[in-house]
């Protein structure tokens, strides 16, 4: 069995970006983010959190208990009625009719929505419509989907014999607990689990939050022109008379030192199962993070110190702005920064009023780890 932490922890996360765009805007063109009042870059938590769940994703893959809930192309629904088909937690009866021959060719051929299938048994054909399936959602796809008049009229009325119910309040709550102990960022992050389409599973307040990352000095953001030697379309081709180029930009930082900060609670731990096993995998992953994140975009970007204050105590000890006001970054030595030797990370290690060994603050708070 994995412990449960016991004892609050804060931490600072210093990392940097050469030539690169740390995290873009979609909705500025995918420009770096920033401040528009002081000029400092801006990371998002969530873009934090991203890294965080595919290093755990990639490395922890054949691991039970690591899956990710949040990860590219999934179908959140799906885990929600795997927890309770795992469970035994019956969400209602699901419809089955017998498909008319006059069908059997047309609907063979129509894409069904999710939550439709066709069964074939006893040589007869029959569509099955599951008792969680988002009826709304099936009605609006089958209308998409434009089939025959006779048809739709067939589908529509199947998903009318659909008998769904919704869970008890023990039900969800089972079914929380059962999505906290397969999935890593679940018990880590935690999740809004109350979907419409799917069972619910309640909501998690996650142990370890995050604060957006935000760069020590403003930085400056270049626009890059670039070339592909290829055109796309036969038409592009034509119009260049065979030249076949086609123009394009990327945005970078030159250089940008970010900070971050983060706090884990014992208490929200204990209620979704975050162990101290957990714990050092996520350190883990805010270490190596960028190591397996690497893209043309992105440029390098490496972690360059993590910090973590350790409390003797699940409440802490000290406030988390004063542990982190003794993490100070003068401006650059160089102007302007192009590299992190620039920069003087200085760390305060005077003790509190009580005081212990070089990395012991007192008043029961330890500097834990310092990269």
């Amino acid at each position: 069995m994995s412990t449960l932490i016991t004892k609050r922890y804060d931490f600072v996360v210093l990392f940097d970006v050469q030539d690169g765009n740390p995290n873009g805007d979609p909705d500025a063109g995918n420009l770096p983010r920033i401040d528009a009042e002081t000029g400092m870059g801006l990371v998002t938590d969530v873009c934090l959190k991203r890294k965080v769940r595919n290093f755990v994703q990639l490395t922890q893959a054949d691991k039970s208990g690591y899956d990710i809930y949040v990860k590219e192309k999934a179908v959140l629904g799906r885990s929600h009625v795997q927890a309770f088909n795992d469970l035994g937690i019956a969400l209602g009866e699901e419809s089955r009719k017998l498909v008319p021959a006059e069908f059997f060719d047309e609907i063979q051929e129509l894409l069904l929505p999710e939550g439709l299938k066709i069964d074939e048994e006893d040589e007869k054909s029959w569509l099955v419509v599951a008792a969680d399936a988002d009826v709304k959602a099936a009605k609006d796809s089958i209308k998409q989907a434009k089939p025959s008049k006779a048809l739709e009229k067939f589908l529509q009325d199947s998903l009318k014999g659909v008998k769904a119910r919704k869970p008890s309040a023990e039900e969800t709550s089972k079914g929380r607990d059962w999505m906290c102990s397969h999935f890593f960022d679940i018990r880590t992050f935690g999740a809004v689990m109350s979907l419409k389409s799917a069972p619910n599973c309640g909501q998690v307040r996650g142990p370890i939050q995050m604060t957006f990352a935000r760069s020590v000095e403003p930085v400056v953001v270049l626009e890059h022109s670039i070339t592909r030697m290829a055109v796309a379309t036969e038409a592009e081709a034509e119009k260049q008379s065979g030249d076949n180029r086609t123009m394009g930009c990327k945005f970078t930082v030159p250089y940008g030192l970010y900070r971050g900060h983060g706090f884990v609670s014992a208490h929200l731990a204990n209620q979704t199962g975050f162990s101290q096993e957990d714990l050092e995998l996520f350190w883990k992953a805010i270490e190596q993070m960028f190591e397996h994140d690497h893209s043309a975009a992105r440029g390098l970007m490496s972690t360059r110190a993590l910090l973590v204050f350790e409390h003797d105590s699940a409440l802490g000890n000290a406030p988390a702005h004063a542990l982190f006001e003794r993490v100070a970054i003068p401006p650059a030595k160089t102007q302007p920064a192009r590299k992190f030797d620039d920069y003087e990370v200085l760390f305060d290690d005077k003790p509190l009023p009580t005081a212990g060994s070089a990395t012991d603050l007192g008043n029961g708070v330890k500097l834990l780890r310092k990269v």
